[in-house]
């Protein structure tokens, strides 16, 4: 995991998913370059013409991160992370 001079851990895209309920809720899933830890970012669409950024990597505080126990998921999660990374800067919209 590499840290920043502030502590913060950099996390790279990894999955976007759309909420199947009514609030219109895009969640967008980082994880990082190992596919140990993740964030989760949930961002509600306010209409048909919300247009917001979402970045290719963000810097979290460590205490944000989930583990991810499942072997599977954690491979895939490394997987695209590293995948991000090699194609993007952090603050690349994606």
């Amino acid at each position: 995991m590499s840290e920043s001079s502030d502590g913060d851990v950099r996390v790279w895209l990894v999955e976007r998913t759309y909420s199947d309920d009514e609030q219109n809720l895009i969640i967008l899933t980082y994880a990082t370059p190992d596919g140990k830890r993740y964030f989760r970012k949930e961002r509600a669409l306010t209409s048909f013409t919300d247009n917001r950024d979402t970045t290719a990597g963000l810097d979290v505080d460590p205490e944000n991160l989930g583990r991810v126990d499942d072997p599977e998921l954690r491979e895939r999660y490394a997987a695209e992370a590293q995948r991000t990374a090699d194609s993007h800067d952090p603050d690349d919209p994606i």
